[in-house]
């Protein structure tokens, strides 16, 4: 298991007016605490940590804090508060560890392979389970679950009992507790998918799929060449009783 490096320093004062003065200084209020340890008000560099997270990308890490003075500590993050608007760091929350104690720990899915139910059925993917609690020592911390999804089909889920076991790793969560799951594709989507008739093909009942651009003919249209429906007028036919003749001499 990898070891990543922070520098750390004592933080003096505290609430809202301090955090505010450590963060122009490029700084980032955290706190150290552990259950062989008071806890701790520390202040981390901030471009320092911004570089850290971006080489753990993702992964679980526990990460060595040096000190001036005092010895270091060996910890992992266990809560990131940051700005909703300018996405800054306001405040970490730091778990120290010793290395000959189990801790525990919540690690992120890493979703391997493509799903059968998704490449051939046309299902969905969809993770129940982003992150598993587990208890292991921190030698033993592994950076990602991995979820093997190849052989899962439409309807099929997994499991955290059906979880490959990881030497020196206890999974804490509900052994039926759902991690991924295909599910099939909304009814639109289906309906979507259903091929367009071709033009000029006969359907079942025995008529011809009109072509592009063609008008279909409606139950009650006038159909080209068919009688004039009864009440309408025929062309050339004679007028009703009473109506007047075009052409007729009028009577005396």
């Amino acid at each position: 298991m990898k070891t990543y490096q922070l520098t750390v320093t004592p933080r003096e004062g505290t609430g809202r007016s301090a955090s505010r003065r450590l963060r122009k200084a490029e700084k980032i209020p955290a706190i150290l605490y552990g259950k062989h340890t008071k806890a701790q008000n520390l202040a981390v560099n901030a471009p320092e940590f911004i570089k850290l997270r971006k080489a753990i990308s993702g992964r679980s890490a526990l990460i060595e804090l040096k000190r001036d003075v005092g010895a270091s500590a060996l910890a992992f993050l266990q809560e990131i508060q940051r700005d909703p608007i300018t996405d800054k760091y306001l405040h970490l929350d730091l778990q120290e560890v010793k290395e000959n104690e189990k801790m525990i720990i919540n690690v992120a899915i890493l979703v391997v392979g493509e799903a059968y139910g998704v490449k051939t059925e046309g299902g969905i993917l969809e993770t129940a389970a982003h992150r598993l609690r587990i208890r292991c020592l921190p030698k033993d911390l592994p950076d990602f679950i991995e979820v093997n999804i190849t052989d899962l089909k439409v309807g099929g889920a997994i499991h955290v009992s059906e979880l490959s076991p990881i030497a020196g790793v206890e999974y804490l969560d509900d052994k039926n507790q759902t991690v991924v799951l295909c599910v099939e594709p909304p009814a639109e989507e289906v309906a979507a998918a259903v091929a367009a008739p071709v033009e000029g093909a006969v359907a079942a009942d025995g008529t011809a799929t009109p072509a592009a651009g063609d008008a279909a003919a409606k139950p009650g249209d006038a159909k080209a060449g068919a009688p004039a429906a009864k009440g309408d007028a025929k062309a050339g036919a004679p007028a009703a009783k009473g109506d007047a003749k075009a052409g007729a001499p009028a009577k005396k």
